[in-house]
């Protein structure tokens, strides 16, 4: 296996920065100097990037929901001519809710090499601050738009964990109304722009958060981690894990 691996390149799945374009790994840097070639989903975004990074003159890939049996061939290509291959997203880490999936299975199935540059997350960085229980946690992404979307939430509901969800500013209102109705006693923590010059973390009941989006901070996008069970069984995990 590892002499078929040798005559075929490798596709690298590299985090970028969420906004903050100071937050990139050395090796994430050397990566995408290194490779042939960049995948992205916006060719534009990928590019200012780059030019931050003072790398020019790579061929990018542009790979989306859209485009995506034709760029998993042109990947699949690259790589079977020996092409090393980076893969990044808009921002962080890419096929966590980003498009990924499919290409990773395909690569699989052809035995091509897929090695990650861990990096930026939005999931893991709310986690990082969020001082609700996260020891134990349920992640369920975006939420569909409309059909699915009520039976996604009354299962979350029912999970009694905390889960983080990712929602955009035209519905974190919307999503804040579901909420109260499922779970009136949950406990929530709200990520917003991280990384960026309007970072923001708020914490409390969903009618507290309510009213502090209320002021218009409805921009940029959102990591959402609800607490189901409110304030008494916060305090309760608390002094159990004390014990610990």
């Amino acid at each position: 296996m590892q002499t078929e691996l040798s005559h075929t390149g490798t596709l690298y799945v590299v985090a970028t920065p969420l906004g903050n374009l100071e937050d990139i790994t050395l090796r994430a840097i050397k990566t995408l100097k290194e490779s042939g070639a960049i995948a992205c989903e916006d060719t534009r975004r990928a590019s200012i990037l780059l030019k931050h990074l003072d790398i020019t003159g790579k061929k990018l890939v542009s790979y989306h929901n859209y485009n995506e049996p034709r760029a998993i061939g042109q990947i699949i290509a690259l790589l079977e001519e020996g092409t090393d291959v980076s893969l990044i997203t808009d921002a962080g880490t890419p096929v966590i809710s980003d498009p990924g999936y499919a290409l990773l299975h395909a690569l699989h199935e052809r035995h091509l090499q897929v090695i990650p540059i861990p990096g930026p997350s939005a999931l893991t960085a709310a986690l990082s601050v969020c001082p609700l229980p996260v020891n134990n946690f349920f992640f369920a992404g975006f939420l569909p738009h409309k059909k699915g979307r009520k039976s996604r939430l009354e299962y979350l509901a029912g999970l009694q964990a905390s889960f983080v969800l990712y929602e955009s500013p035209y519905r974190i209102m919307k999503l804040l109304d579901e909420l109260s109705t499922l779970l009136p006693d949950a406990q929530i923590f709200i990520g917003r722009e991280m990384t960026k010059i309007y970072e923001e973390y708020i914490t409390g009941t969903i009618d507290e958060i309510r009213q502090q989006l209320a002021d218009g901070k409805t921009r940029g996008e959102f990591v959402i981690i609800v607490h189901p069970s409110g304030k008494k069984t916060i305090k309760s995990e608390e002094n159990h894990a004390d014990h610990h």
